[in-house]
């Protein structure tokens, strides 16, 4: 293997010097934290979106989900990009893309336009999401690198449930639009803080993108993530059948095209679906236990309001106080996390703490009617404190189980990992409700399930143990 001695602007193997990494650490985080509150911060102006447009709120969902199919079908594209062009180029040009589709989402006059818009937003993220652990794994030396994952642990999993809370605050005092004109200037501040600090690599591993394999790799997360929905669409009535008709017509149709281009990838030596990161036995079961664990999560957390709002009477202020237990604890336990990488498995540290979090969603299946908000907020903060014991040494082992050549295509796989247990926790939870209710037990339903899920998810992670 020759190495190239003419590339000045490559980082050490072994991270930055310690000024210049705090400043790219800075840059991926603040860029990580657009992305991920974008995802939800538009939830809550659905309803004043709905009335300016005069649109139905079925078409209204499609600004949410314009956003979430871009990123979805687009992670895996660029984290391919990453590693042969670089993930540096790869982050920046995201966030341009990002900043520029929030300026269209601004001047939007048509509910069509500004969810062309926030596709566009999508593949922004989509650029920031896929390089973000690669850079972080160039950034920091080995033996720092799990602090430096478990802060860019806490990151995700705080701007993943701020999004309405910052919302809320913004609609309080302007309209709709402007939580889109936040965004120009911190991007473009966060754009020149990443391009005077982010380090460099000069990779050009693997064939260029295939067009055929993006279409592909689109379709198959599209039809699935649509197949998904409609299935937890159902809500009874004669029109139930041919629901059911559609989404399994959907899921056949992702089914096919997924086998159709995976055994397309299985030959490459590169491919854009990390098949070949997949016959490593421990990133194969990192992966199925970050699914199962965000499906868990999601679930549950989506469940919350329902249960805190109309299960109980609660006020919003109240309700949001109390689900803030959950993400504090993140805040808390995955930085002790960070620093027991190094000293414990991270199959084991896992394991544990999915452990934890399941007894916590079990013990919330099993709350009384009308329980003191302290009786919900312990066992809210019990799956906190077991979920930041999961995700940290689950993202280093995912980052760091594959080769660095393919640290693109691993961070690319971290990102669609969440995000397809996301989607999967979230269609879930629609077909409980549409089967049993919000009232018919259909809330204690799904905190057992998600209780059953996080279980599921420690054995994942406790196998890797033996592997």
């Amino acid at each position: 293997m020759q190495k190239n001695d003419t590339a000045p602007a490559a980082p050490e193997p072994d991270g930055l010097p310690a000024p210049q990494r705090y400043w790219a650490m800075a840059a991926i985080i603040m860029g990580m934290s657009l992305s991920v509150l974008d995802a939800s911060i538009v939830n809550l102006a659905l309803p004043d979106i709905t009335r300016d447009f005069g649109a139905s709120p079925s078409a209204a969902v499609w600004v949410v989900n314009a956003y979430q199919l871009a990123t979805l079908g687009l992670l895996l594209p660029c984290a391919h990009l990453g590693d042969r062009l670089g993930y540096r180029r790869v982050y920046l040009t995201g966030l341009a893309v990002f900043t520029l589709a929030s300026l269209g989402c601004v001047v939007s006059t048509s509910l069509p336009m500004l969810a062309a818009a926030r596709a566009l937003q999508g593949l922004g993220a989509a650029g920031m999401m896929s390089v973000n652990s690669a850079l972080v794994r160039l950034t920091y030396p080995v033996r720092m690198l799990g602090r430096a994952i478990a802060l860019n642990s806490v990151v995700v999993a705080t701007s993943s449930v701020a999004g309405p809370s910052l919302a809320a605050l913004i609609l309080s005092v302007a309209s709709w639009p402007w939580l889109f004109v936040v965004q120009l200037p911190l991007g473009l501040l966060v754009w020149l803080f990443a391009r005077r600090s982010l380090p460099r690599n000069l990779s050009t591993h693997g064939a260029p993108l295939s067009p055929l394999d993006v279409v592909l790799n689109m379709l198959m997360f599209v039809l699935l993530f649509l197949g998904a929905d409609a299935l937890g669409a159902r809500s009874g009535g004669a029109a139930d059948t041919d629901k059911l008709l559609a989404a399994a017509g959907l899921l056949l149709g992702a089914l096919a095209v997924g086998w159709f281009y995976l055994r397309r990838q299985w030959r490459l030596p590169a491919p854009l679906f990390p098949v070949d990161l997949l016959r490593i036995p421990v990133f194969a079961l990192s992966m199925c236990t970050s699914v199962t664990a965000f499906a868990a999560q999601t679930l549950a957390f989506v469940c919350l309001p329902f249960l805190l709002l109309e299960g109980q009477g609660r006020s919003h202020l109240e309700a949001g106080l109390l689900i803030t237990a959950w993400p504090a604890a993140i805040v808390l336990s995955a930085p002790v996390a960070g620093r027991l990488i190094h000293r414990v498995p991270g199959g084991l540290l896992g394991g544990v703490g999915l452990a934890t979090m399941a007894t916590g969603l079990a013990l919330l299946a099993l709350l009384p009617d009308q329980p003191a908000g302290a009786d919900i907020a312990w066992r809210l903060a019990l799956c906190g404190i077991g979920f930041g014991l999961f995700q940290s040494p689950n993202n280093h082992t995912i980052v760091t189980s594959a080769p660095l050549a393919r640290a693109g295509a691993a961070s690319g796989m971290l990102g669609t990992a969440r995000l397809t247990g996301q989607s999967l926790g979230a269609v879930l939870l629609g077909i409980i409700f549409s089967v049993a209710g919000v009232h018919g037990g259909g809330l204690e339903i799904a905190f057992a399930l998600s209780a059953g899920l996080a279980a599921v998810a420690a054995v994942f992670s406790l196998l890797r143990v033996r592997t």
